[in-house]
């Protein structure tokens, strides 16, 4: 079979052993038999039926205000950008045991795939369709004449026109059959993946195999949020919870206000005086003062337009009762309107039911409650709950650059498939973090280990010794403590010369102030005169001879 694309890699198709039970995935492929193709439905709320519908009604929701603040919110804090270098994302290859030339070559086509994505300057967009739509599609196009050269463009598809496909072939075994048949075991199968696509399928319908282009598995980079529906084909949305809780808030909310439109006024009672009037003329005499005396407000919900129409009443409006003759009269009386308009308890819980969905914390969508810095104890459990879940998420979202580096590093022969299995396991990517919860969890956390640590300090060589403070208190680990030893020997050893040359520096300024001293007294002895000269007496005078 001739696949638009291209191959990276030579090997063999995929192959399933015999097993009890078939294997599960969760990128949303659609498992088909070599010679057939089979769709796959799904009915959410009875108006999704393809995934290109379903893909369509999380963009909708998106829109929505309540769905977009918290989408914000979420995307916010999963996307960070440093201030200092302007990045999102680092690769970190600590955990590799490779040299340091390789390591060079794996961080540059990194750099490589965040300038082809242009990561750095819309990762927020990106994340933020990923979340929403639940997976994205790249296009990795290369030179086929060059494919040495690597990754020159990677082109986003849309979700709605492309599918993942397995084709499976089994091996008949004449041994297996019966138990295939008996007990359902599954038998030895090989599969092969491939991607179809199809400009035209944005109108809901699902793909057919025949009119579709199918595309080599390896010219695709896609990623999924991993979250699949029961019968684990259609991959979900992380909005696919919120469904409910949206059409319920958007009930409730409209039902509110077409009941505060029609019973914030007073409505009145018409009571027309008919007389004798026979039946048919009296209810004609109390059409027309209904229509002479009477307009409409009609509340438009798709639009949220109040209009005034000439129609007839209803049972929400004006009340207009005929009476007979020898009664009051004609009257007019007016009935009280509603008390309880400004009640919105129910919107107030439906709106917290469509947050809760989401796992945001209802304080970060408050806008009366204030960011108080306070300490770590003061972290309610929310805050830890949707730091782990954008863990969670960013740990999924990496699923993207691991896709474009296997097919680069691949492409330009820096490692082997074999070499790759193992990065793969091994390479971390490091997200810009700006959650201040997650740093005064992290100081308290520290602080806590410490104050333990000095107390069961004065224990060492009676309880405890020092590696079990390091690693039990600390929660060092190996390589810590042997990086930490390193630094002190070399800290000691910078300590050490620090003193020598200290103690150097001190007897250097000594003997220097000696010498000053001993030129001082050698300064001031030349101007004394010696000892054993005697002066002269000025005070005498001096004595004439006679000649």
């Amino acid at each position: 079979m001739k696949l638009f694309g291209y191959d990276i890699k030579k090997i063999p198709n995929g192959v399933i052993n015999t097993s009890f039970a078939p294997p599960i995935s969760d990128d949303g492929g659609v498992n088909i038999a070599v010679g057939g193709f089979s769709s796959s439905y799904i009915d959410i709320e009875g108006a999704a039926k393809t995934e290109s519908d379903l893909v369509t009604r999380y963009r909708d929701m998106a829109i929505q205000p309540e769905i977009e603040t918290a989408v914000d919110e979420i995307t916010n804090e999963a996307i960070s950008v440093d201030e200092d270098t302007g990045k999102i994302v680092e690769l970190n290859m600590d955990n590799l045991e490779i040299p340091d030339k390789l390591k060079i070559s794996i961080k540059t086509e990194f750099e490589k795939c965040l300038e082809l994505l242009n990561f750095n300057h819309k990762g927020y967009e990106i994340f933020r369709q990923w979340y929403i739509d639940g997976r994205l599609f790249y296009h990795a196009i290369v030179d086929q004449k060059n494919l040495s050269a690597g990754i020159i463009e990677m082109r986003n598809l849309d979700p709605r026109n492309i599918r993942k496909v397995r084709e499976i072939k089994t091996i008949n075994s004449d041994n297996l059959q019966q138990d295939v048949n008996s007990i359902g075991v599954v038998p030895k199968q090989i599969v092969t993946e491939f991607f179809i696509y199809s400009n035209k399928n944005q109108t809901g319908k699902d793909f057919d195999l025949q009119y579709s282009l199918k595309i080599s598995r390896d010219a695709i980079v896609h990623c999924t949020s991993g979250l699949t529906d029961k019968s684990n084909q259609i991959v979900l949305s992380y909005l696919h919870k919120a469904i409910r809780p949206l059409n319920q808030l958007r009930s409730v909310e409209d039902a509110a206000l077409i009941y505060r439109l029609a019973r914030a006024p007073e409505r009145r009672i018409f009571y027309i005086d008919i007389g004798n009037l026979p039946k048919i003329k009296a209810e004609q005499h109390v059409r027309d003062m209904m229509t002479k005396h009477k307009n409409k407000l009609v509340y438009d919900a798709s639009t949220g337009e109040v209009k005034d129409q000439r129609k007839f009443t209803t049972m929400l409006e004006d009340y207009w009762i005929p009476r007979r003759e020898g009664g009051k009269g004609t009257q007019i009386e007016t009935l009280p309107g509603a008390s309880n308009l400004g009640e919105i308890s129910d919107i107030t819980y439906f709106k917290e039911s469509l947050y809760n969905s989401l796992n945001i914390p209802s304080a970060r969508l408050n806008s009366d409650t204030p960011f108080v810095i306070g300490q770590a104890e003061t972290i309610s459990k929310d805050e830890v709950k949707f730091y782990k879940m954008i863990h969670r998420m960013r740990n999924r979202f990496q699923g993207l650059f691991l896709g474009f580096l296997e097919k680069q590093l691949i492409l330009k022969k820096i490692v082997s498939y074999d070499d790759w299995k193992y990065l793969k396991e091994r390479l971390r990517f490091t997200f810009t973090v700006d959650n201040y919860f997650a740093e005064l969890k992290q100081s308290q956390i520290m602080k806590e280990r410490l104050n333990l640590a000095s107390i069961a300090e004065i224990y060492v060589t009676k309880y405890f010794d020092e590696n079990y403070i390091r690693k039990v208190i600390l929660k060092q680990t190996e390589e810590e403590i042997e990086q930490m030893d390193a630094n002190f020997s070399a800290d000691m050893e910078r300590e050490t010369q620090r003193q020598i040359a200290k103690a150097q520096r001190d007897i250097m300024i000594s003997e220097m102030q000696a010498m000053s001293q001993l030129k001082m007294q050698a300064a001031q002895s030349k101007l004394m005169p010696p000892e054993d000269v005697d002066a002269p007496d000025l005070a005498k005078p001096k004595t004439q001879t006679n000649k």
